[in-house]
């Protein structure tokens, strides 16, 4: 597995979904994973020490697995399929180890609050990794699908992503332009 650290969570104006960027620590790759935005705000609460008058659900999270005398030790993103990123949270209770399921933008706002590592996949970086000068720029500009939710960015198959540049092509009227009246000059000759 690789160990990976939070490099940033970042706001895309024309979607509510935001996207954490995950940075390899041994390592020039970065793992960006589209999340919702209240995981995103959890995420960046935790990050920020943000004293929270009432228990957040992460947080809420947490206190269960504490009272059940579980402590989460790492937290895993094992795999990506059609686009999906699947994720675990990774327990020890009693010397037993528990594995739990979980959305990746769930367990990393947990391995915030728990103080733990993030790990990921060799295959899953491999397949999703992108290096910060070839890719990072375009992938922060673009626009992720209206279900965005623990998704990988969408490529094309030369690997480029696509998907900003085809939403202001889409948005493009091309019928009407320049044939609106109040576009055109007045007639001097009346």
């Amino acid at each position: 597995m690789i160990e990976v650290v939070i490099d940033s969570v970042r706001v895309n104006l024309m979607s509510p979904s935001r996207l954490v960027v995950l940075r390899e620590i041994k390592g020039e790759r970065y793992l960006p994973i589209w999340v919702g935005p209240y995981e995103a705000e959890s995420i960046q609460v935790a990050l920020q020490e943000v004293e929270i008058a009432r228990p957040l659900t992460h947080d809420l999270l947490r206190n269960i697995l504490t009272q059940f005398n579980a402590r989460v030790t790492r937290i895993e993103i094992v795999s990506l399929r059609e686009d999906i990123f699947y994720g675990s949270i990774v327990c020890e209770q009693n010397g037993r180890e528990l594995t739990i399921d979980s959305r990746p933008s769930d367990a990393i706002a947990l391995a915030v609050r728990a103080h733990v590592p993030i790990l990921v996949h060799p295959d899953v970086m491999a397949v999703a990794g992108i290096l910060p000068e070839a890719d990072l720029p375009e992938e922060t500009s673009q626009t992720p699908p209206d279900d965005a939710v623990d998704q990988a960015p969408r490529v094309d198959e030369t690997g480029h992503r696509l998907d900003v540049f085809e939403d202001f092509i889409d948005k493009l009227d091309l019928d009407d332009m320049g044939n609106k009246p109040e576009d055109s000059p007045p007639d001097p000759t009346g």
